[in-house]
């Protein structure tokens, strides 16, 4: 796909800014820096001035002026030019938030993707939308000519203020596959830890040589190791090494998801860049999977016997539809068993020593 870049670095009109926020109601992505600095600021300066008016108020009660002086009104100075810096701050973050919808509407309409918007428990059979809860994809871009692909940036709760942000893209197959998941290294924690969210079985880890292994660590069903080297021939390696090894891959059911810890749909023209390259890359192999037969499923029986077909027949067996990932729950119980096991241990040493 040829990919336009200059919206979103071009000169802007004011008047046609103005129209633009006018009449449109899209969803743009977020706002590189955001504006948390200035808020704070803001908070501050108004608690600050209130403080300060409080003193200035007790002051002249009690007719300590001097006190009223250093205690309340140079506070109040302090106060009111950090909300005046705040909310200069903001309206230039606001202005230029409004500059980038602006840009990523015309980068949206010159690359001929339609933009969604919102949307809410986004459902798709990927790992990254079976976690958490209050899940959103905002905004979601799509590009419907030619192979469908979605681009967008997702969100969702585990706990009270635990919030994960993603950026993923869906690109949809013409055929079943069985559940593969590419755990890329190169984004992985300070101690190697894994950064996707969910623990899969260590006895499903598959080793495709020392140069892939580098970069990925790959995870497929048990008895699907022949077809993963099937599917990963050495050409479909060096594209996913060259183009795709800072992100997280899976494939599942008829998607290939890509999987980034930072939004994917942005103002960058970089990041457009390197996401559109490395799409084209991979779908450019896509072929070659599209030619994968599952040699589990049962055969068919003589065509005499057969009824008319109102679904079409599954292309991969049960056992290789999705991998097996460790039980949260069970981890958690061992946990909470190993932390009552250490207090009643304590309580019986106290009272040994007690004795």
């Amino acid at each position: 796909m040829t990919l336009d870049t200059t919206p979103l670095t071009a000169p802007i009109d004011p008047a046609e800014l103005k129209e633009f926020l006018r009449r449109d109601r899209t969803v743009g992505p977020p706002l590189e820096g955001g504006t948390l600095f200035e808020g704070w600021m803001l908070l501050l300066g108004l608690c600050g001035a209130g403080l300060a008016l409080v003193m200035i108020f007790i002051g002249l009660v009690t007719e300590a002026f001097l006190d009223t002086l250093v205690m309340g009104v140079l506070p109040l100075i302090v106060a009111l030019l950090l909300v005046a810096v705040g909310w200069r701050l903001s309206e230039r973050s606001n202005q230029r938030y409004k500059m980038a919808r602006y840009r990523f509407a015309r980068f949206v309409q010159a690359n001929g993707l339609v933009n969604e918007g919102r949307e809410l428990d986004r459902k798709l059979p990927g790992i990254l939308f079976t976690v958490g809860r209050s899940r959103v994809a905002s905004p979601v871009l799509r590009r419907e000519e030619g192979r469908f692909v979605e681009f967008s940036n997702y969100r969702y709760a585990r706990a009270r203020g635990d919030r994960r942000r993603w950026g993923y893209v869906a690109i949809k197959l013409n055929t079943l596959l069985p559940n593969i998941v590419l755990d890329a290294r190169g984004n992985n924690g300070l101690w190697g830890q894994s950064n996707l969210p969910v623990v899969l079985r260590a006895e499903q880890r598959q080793s495709l040589g020392a140069e892939f292994d580098e970069h990925f660590t790959l995870y497929c069903p048990a008895g699907y190791e022949r077809d993963a080297l099937y599917l990963f021939t050495p050409d479909i390696m060096a594209r996913f090494i060259d183009n795709a090894a800072q992100v997280d891959v899976e494939i599942v059911d008829d998607w290939l998801f890509l999987y980034a810890k930072r939004p994917l749909v942005t103002t960058d023209p970089a990041t457009w860049l390197w996401l559109m390259t490395t799409v084209d890359a991979l779908t450019q192999k896509l072929d070659q999977w599209e030619r994968w037969r599952d040699d589990k499923l049962p055969e068919p029986a003589s065509a005499e016997s057969l009824p008319p077909l109102v679904t079409p027949p599954p292309a991969v067996a049960a056992e290789g539809r999705r991998l097996r990932q460790k039980r949260e729950l069970l981890k958690g119980l061992l946990v909470l068993f190993a932390l009552v096991a250490v207090f009643v241990l304590e309580i019986v040493f106290v009272f040994s020593l007690a004795r």
